[in-house]
């Protein structure tokens, strides 16, 4: 008989669940990883949308160096990153493109690319902004430029 009640106490613990205590507990503990994991989650998807950006500031460079090859010149800032898909009158028959697959993509904000010729730089800038759209900035804000 005794060892019928201690089965029916055990399955009677059983029965009734988490205490308050534990489940506070076990919440606590999820906060503290969510707090210790976030902040890297959130900075590694930042990373990642400058390294975007600055993979297509490239492929922009080398479609505008095969188009310089061809019509001798770079787009002039009228002209901008759309002289790589189609003709620009002054281009003539000396354009062989389109130099790029598809259109133009925005940067990974959502942002055209700003396109200038000449350039501070060079012979022509290619810029994102950069997360807010906006000259200049910091962190995610920051203008990303192939130099």
């Amino acid at each position: 008989m005794q060892a019928a009640h201690r089965h029916n106490l055990a399955t009677t613990r059983a029965a009734r669940g988490f205490t308050l205590l534990e489940l506070l507990v076990v919440i606590v503990i999820i906060g503290l990883l969510a707090a210790y994991v976030g902040p890297k989650y959130f900075a590694q998807l930042g990373k990642s949308e400058v390294t975007v950006a600055k993979a297509q500031i490239e492929a922009f460079e080398k479609s505008l160096d095969t188009y310089r090859l061809d019509v001798g010149r770079y787009p002039s800032t009228e002209e901008g990153l759309g002289a790589l898909l189609v003709a620009p009158p002054a281009a003539g028959t000396r354009w062989n493109g389109p130099y790029l697959k598809k259109a133009v993509p925005l940067d990974p904000w959502g942002h055209a690319y700003q396109y200038r010729a000449p350039g501070s730089k060079g012979e022509y800038d290619i810029v994102s902004m950069g997360k807010d759209g906006q000259p200049g900035g910091s962190g995610d804000n920051a203008d990303i430029s192939a130099q």
